[in-house]
Parts: C-alpha cells; structure tokens; sequence
C-alpha cells in the first residue's frame, strides 16, 4: 500500500482529527507529536485536500475583489501622541 491509498483510507473525522493534532501538536490522548508525525500529517492532509475545491483547503486565501492602489507619491508617516 502506498501513501496515496493509505490517504484514501481517511475519513472526514480523521481528517479533521490530523488538522487539530497538527494545529495543537498533540494527539486526542495528549500526547505529543514527534516532528516527524506533524511532517506526516501535514502531507496526509495536503494529499486528502487535493480532490476538494480550492476554496475548502487549509491556508486557502481569496482573490483581491479589486486591485490595490499603486502611487508613486512618498506617503511621510507621522506619529501622534
């Protein structure tokens, strides 16, 4: 069995369960993850995300809706008390 197929394996509840080991760096039980398990999980959840849309993907940022101003004038920053 290989990595992919392994991922295949997951179910939306251990998925979710990888993110929150991941973002807390412990296991449900409390214990810790090694560094090599969060390297692991972070795969195992990126390789999950890759069959859903781009917008439901961990670190997934927007589109700018209008584009930024771009001046070429010097702004001076001023610093009140």
């Amino acid at each position: 069995m290989n990595f992919k197929q392994l991922v295949e394996g997951i179910t939306p509840d251990i998925y979710e369960g990888l993110k929150r080991g991941v973002e807390i760096g412990k296991w449900p039980d409390g214990r810790s993850l090694t560094e090599e398990q969060k390297i692991l999980c972070m795969q195992a959840i990126i390789t999950y995300e890759e069959s859903m849309p781009k917008d439901q993907r961990t670190g997934y940022v927007p589109p700018k809706v209008e584009p930024c101003e771009t001046t070429d004038e010097v702004q001076p920053l001023s610093w009140k008390n």
